[in-house]
């Protein structure tokens, strides 16, 4: 009896589990206003523990940064790509989605500890959605998905500007927590696309005869 085709692995646009999906950024999109309420209780005190470049003190900012926000405005502008684009990054599955996202994280915060300017501190999830956006953006290539690569169009026509804010620019915005969000994103495509190829190996490798 003849197998039927095996799909290639990695090539979903949206989440399996979509309830579980919006559950989960959902809730982490409410952490980021509880902390908010918080800091603003606390007159602003939270934004220190952001990233503070090249200083001992400031390396476990690394963790928090994105987590807080230089005020409500600041937060509001993350909300939207924040909530959508962390839905999307979903799309095989919520144990991918972590480490996606700890990668990201980690090569952002990593990024502008070691670049930023000197005695700033650092604060925003928008690190982390620039590398949500690269990630959907370049995984069809790498996954060689029609399928994502025409959802990276839309997104590309949607947020394409948004790419911009790796270039240096206004002095009070973190350029290189974008930047290198954008590049943990590659990072982790370039990753996920490789164990894609694989589990596709293992799962087209003929069984073995049973004796």
């Amino acid at each position: 009896m003849s197998s039927s085709p095996v799909k290639a692995p990695g090539s979903r646009v949206l989440p399996p589990n979509p309830v579980q999906a919006a559950v989960v950024i959902g809730c982490l999109t409410l952490v980021l206003y509880l902390v908010e309420g918080v800091d603003s209780v606390m007159g602003g005190r939270l934004d220190q523990n952001g990233i503070v470049p090249r200083a001992a003190t400031g390396l476990d900012g690394i963790l928090w940064a994105p987590l807080l926000h230089a005020g409500w405005g600041h937060l509001i502008s993350n909300t939207l790509p924040f909530a959508v684009l962390g839905f999307l990054a979903m799309a095989n599955g919520l144990a991918q989605w972590v480490a996606v996202t700890a990668t990201i994280w980690v090569v952002s915060g990593v990024g502008v500890w070691v670049s930023g300017n000197g005695g700033s501190v650092t604060v925003g999830a928008s690190g982390i959605c620039f590398g949500w956006l690269l990630f959907l953006l370049v995984r069809g290539i790498f996954n060689r998905s029609a399928l994502q690569l025409g959802l990276a169009v839309v997104l590309l026509a949607y947020w394409g500007t948004m790419l911009f804010g790796v270039l240096p620019g206004d002095p009070r915005i973190s350029w290189q927590g974008h930047l290198f969000g954008a590049l943990g994103g590659v990072v982790a495509a370039w990753l996920v696309a490789q164990a894609n190829k694989g589990m596709a190996k293992r799962e087209q490798s003929p069984p073995p005869f049973a004796a």
